[in-house]
């Protein structure tokens, strides 16, 4: 559920070994000041609450080392930029040039950084599944510890396997040297195994705002499902969702983006930034606004930090009609300047996470990522169900998404004709939430799209990523993808 500022930040440096990573040890310097000793470590309540909290930290941090956190901003925009989504505007990073033309290689900066910064957010995750049932303390509290780190860990790992295919699956601390890579089954049936046991989870609203659910733990499981080809459990877990837990869509889609409205009715699990009212020591807001809003409103408008390094491809915004309110709440290709001129932008950018009431001077930002929204799960279980051929139940929960958007319904009768609708719906619901190149390549959609949209030829070698070659070097029992 919704989003999680850790208060206990120094922690990481002490329980975060990187033995087992010997490739990532320029990567985390540590403050001997910070370290804690094993030994003393692990043995309260209070250590096992910091050692959950510790994986949550490294989903969006930010430090003075250039630790980014998993959700902090490479991870999206690796997303839209190798997707028909968006394009790069950012100077003096060929990483991010490379994904939007397609011409990344196994020595990509960003790729790496992911690689790196799930594997040390999974052994984080390992270390609170591995020490804190030998803890004494609550019972209650030590299960669902147990259970957000494996919430936690089945979620990185769905991110690793869709990127990647066959990769190193560490479930303990103690790890190999030069672990090898597990077949893709072997990744999906852990990741299941972890979410099974996570839907132990409180609901919503019966925990801390924060933390994992039950419903966010079901509602991964049935996107896990639907991209395992598991159409029949895709729509059971998606259903239950709808049934049992307390979401809903908010009236008006740029409700999902109000400030006042965080850990709100339709956010299902989310990454939040701030400093914790000052508890926190890293640099944690999110780039939001400074990636995506173009440099011109700094000098034009009063905005703080608009470097607009990463910008909407024409082809995704023609995709809205005049029509469909989401476009207006989505992309800004003009604004008042302080003059109150009316200027044109010549790119379309995206302005949907910029609260103008909250942050009326954008720059850094307080506002949380949405991992899983709730109009996430209406589509799943559309997908799901369009698969199983129960087309007139596909129709009605996708036009539940559409009609918030204002747009008229639709109606498919066979699978083709469904996935372009769901293809369409999907990336004009979800822009720059970290979905687009997945939800292409699930759907078979990717060549296509990219062609469509920017021109570029791609190919099957393009539904994964290279493994990072860095990686390769330090342990040589790591294969490298077809094509790389």
């Amino acid at each position: 559920m919704k989003s999680l500022r850790s208060k206990s930040l120094k922690v990481i440096f002490g329980i975060f070994l990187l033995g087992s990573f010997s490739s990532c040890s320029d990567f985390l310097e540590e403050d001997p000041q910070n370290q804690v000793a094993t030994s003393n470590y692990y043995t309260t309540q209070q250590d096992a609450i910091a050692a959950v909290n510790s994986i949550y930290a490294y989903l969006g941090s930010y430090n003075a080392g250039n630790t980014a956190g998993v959700y902090h901003s490479t991870f999206w925009v690796t997303m839209g930029l190798a997707s028909d989504e968006m394009l790069s505007n950012q100077l003096g990073t060929p990483q991010f040039d490379q994904l939007a033309n397609f011409s990344h290689n196994a020595e990509n900066a960003a790729v790496l950084e992911i690689w790196q910064m799930h594997y040390k957010t999974i052994y984080l995750a390992n270390i609170a599944i591995d020490r804190v049932p030998q803890i004494d303390m609550d019972e209650e509290l030590r299960a669902r510890l147990v259970n957000e780190a494996k919430f936690l860990r089945g979620l990185l790992y769905f991110n690793l396997v869709r990127m990647f295919g066959e990769v190193p699956l560490l479930v303990s601390e103690e790890t190999p040297l030069n672990p090898e890579v597990s077949s893709v089954d072997e990744i999906y049936a852990q990741i299941v195994q972890d979410l099974r046991d996570a839907k132990d989870l409180p609901k919503d609203g019966e925990i801390q705002q924060g933390r994992a659910t039950s419903g966010a733990a079901t509602a991964l499981l049935a996107k896990v499902y639907l991209t395992m080809g598991e159409y029949q459990l895709a729509s059971e877990e998606a259903m239950e969702v709808i049934n049992e837990h307390p979401y809903d869509l908010w009236e008006d889609f740029s409700d999902n983006f109000r400030m006042t409205n965080r850990g709100g009715q339709e956010a299902i699990f989310s990454v939040g930034f701030g400093n914790g009212g000052g508890a926190i020591s890293f640099w944690e807001v999110g780039q939001f606004n400074v990636r995506l809003l173009p440099s011109v409103l700094s000098s034009e408008a009063g905005i703080t930090n608009a470097q607009g390094w990463q910008y909407a491809t024409n082809d995704l915004y023609e995709t809205f009609s005049e029509e469909d309110e989401r476009r207006e709440a989505t992309f800004l290709t003009e604004f008042q300047a302080n003059d109150g001129t009316t200027v044109n932008l010549d790119r379309v950018w995206i302005d949907k996470y910029w609260d103008r009431i909250a942050e009326p001077t954008a720059g850094d930002s307080f506002q949380d990522f949405p991992v899983l929204r709730y109009s996430d799960v209406l589509l799943i279980y559309a997908e799901a169900q369009a698969r199983l051929g129960n087309f007139e139940e596909a129709n009605e929960y996708l036009n539940i998404v559409r009609k918030r958007a204002g747009l008229e319904e639709v109606e498919a009768s066979d699978i083709e004709g469904f996935i372009d609708l769901i293809v369409a719906e999907r990336g004009r619901e979800f822009v720059a939430e970290g979905k687009r190149w997945f939800d292409l390549v699930r759907l078979g959609r990717l060549e296509e799209a990219v062609m469509d949209a920017k021109g570029v030829q791609v190919s099957n070698t393009h539904y994964l990523f290279p493994i990072p070659q860095r990686e390769r070097d330090v342990n040589p029992n790591l294969p490298q993808n077809d094509g790389y």
